[in-house]
């Protein structure tokens, strides 16, 4: 028994693979109904389904967003008009900028989720170096509990670690980047699973909590 979405995976990953060797409007045009039906309705209803499921879980209200399956090319060199990508952003709402967002991916090679924050600015930069600091043993722990890695999303990393702080700190590889999201691969068990994808994101969120409260605690330290 499944949750009803392994449909939608594989159908998207067809239609991907598709579109990866026809990245034109004159090819996706005709299809768009077949991309709205079997991909886009569906993911906005599992986004619909797992907001609910993230909000129950973390007491915050979060907001699904599937994105656009159209590139935004005016500053990029590649001109390839379409995303061979399924992506949903699950925002909290009403929170502080130590609420991280969730992310879920799906391509045919790539089936991922995310939690944490994409880049902080001005104050809250200082403010998540700070956490590093004096937070940084309880930071590392809460995010080995996740079963998640730190990803390369956001923007890069500085090569040295800012001051006022010590090059040697133990945290360094923290203190280095100006954002900070994890990101796993999901197991593909979901598919046997009576739970299905469903349970297996709900399952990756909850794993993320405690990582979460470590930035809504102590974001605000100096």
């Amino acid at each position: 028994m499944t949750d009803g979405f392994t449909q939608m995976i594989d159908d998207s990953n067809a239609f991907f693979r598709e579109l990866v060797q026809n990245n034109t409007k004159d090819w996706f045009n005709p299809r768009k109904a077949q991309y709205n039906d079997q991909i886009k309705k569906p993911a906005e209803l599992f986004g619909s389904l797992l907001a609910e499921d993230f909000s129950r879980i973390s007491g915050l209200t979060y907001k699904p967003k599937v994105f656009r399956i159209y590139r935004d090319v005016r500053f990029s060199k590649d001109k390839t008009p379409l995303k061979a990508h399924l992506h949903i952003l699950f925002s909290p709402a009403g929170g502080t900028a130590f609420d991280p967002h969730f992310f879920f991916g799906s391509s045919p090679d790539d089936l991922r989720v995310g939690y944490g924050l994409m880049e902080f600015k001005g104050t809250d930069l200082a403010r998540y170096r700070a956490l590093v600091d004096k937070h940084g043993d309880e930071l590392t722990d809460a995010i080995e509990a996740t079963e998640m890695t730190p990803s390369d999303w956001g923007p890069a990393p500085l090569k040295r670690v800012p001051t006022p702080y010590d090059k040697d700190h133990p945290h360094a590889d923290l203190l280095k980047r100006k954002g900070l999201i994890l990101s796993k691969l999901l197991d593909q068990n979901w598919r046997t699973s009576s739970k299905g994808l469903i349970g297996a994101v709900q399952n990756a969120f909850s794993k993320a909590q405690p990582f979460g409260q470590v930035l809504a605690e102590h974001g605000d330290s100096r």
